[in-house]
């Protein structure tokens, strides 16, 4: 247990029993009563924002995660497959820990994965992805950077919006937490 008072940006803490970390913190000491902290705090599992005030000096328990980087190997239903890179062991994930992000996973992709209690608790994508695309309305005379956007398939089932002249076969560059295309790669 530490108090709230030390509690930092990027620190996970355990509230009930779940997980969150606390992406910003206030220390307020108002001119009458007591002192308290404010905080908002992601919780790691679902990646629900949860706006939380605290007493100072309240007590909190820290959680202590570990990161590996591990390959991403294959899908098996609800289960995604991964392997430590240092020691080969191979572990599985359910889907929801990785949620939406899923759709940009390419086999053989290395992540970062933390760990609570030796339980794997939230996969890290990298924040860009090239993937190629498998499917797209063709091009036509005329198609223009500027000129506005249509849906295209890439290799790992992800429909994502792409400028007029991308097409069949193109290498593009896609930003993870938002699914938006960049460029092409």
């Amino acid at each position: 247990m530490i108090s709230i008072n030390s509690v930092k940006n990027g620190m996970t803490i355990i509230i009930g029993k779940s997980l969150y970390s606390v992406t910003w913190f206030q220390h307020v000491k108002p001119g009458k009563g007591g002192a308290f902290v404010k905080t908002k705090l992601k919780n790691i599992k679902t990646g629900a924002v949860l706006d939380k005030t605290f007493r100072a000096e309240e007590p909190v328990e820290q959680a202590f995660l570990e990161q590996k980087t591990m390959e991403y190997l294959y899908q098996d239903g609800d289960l995604l497959w991964f392997m430590d890179t240092n020691d080969y062991e191979q572990m599985p994930v359910a889907k929801k820990v990785i949620g939406r992000g899923i759709k940009f996973m390419k086999e053989n992709a290395r992540v970062k994965v933390d760990f609570h209690e030796e339980k794997i608790v939230a996969v890290e994508l990298p924040l860009f992805v090239k993937l190629r695309i498998t499917e797209t309305a063709p091009n036509y005379k005329g198609d223009t950077v500027s000129g506005g956007n249509k849906p295209a398939t890439t290799e790992t089932g992800a429909v994502i919006q792409v400028p007029m002249f991308v097409k069949i076969g193109d290498l593009i560059k896609v930003d993870t937490r938002s699914g938006e295309y960049i460029q092409r790669a």
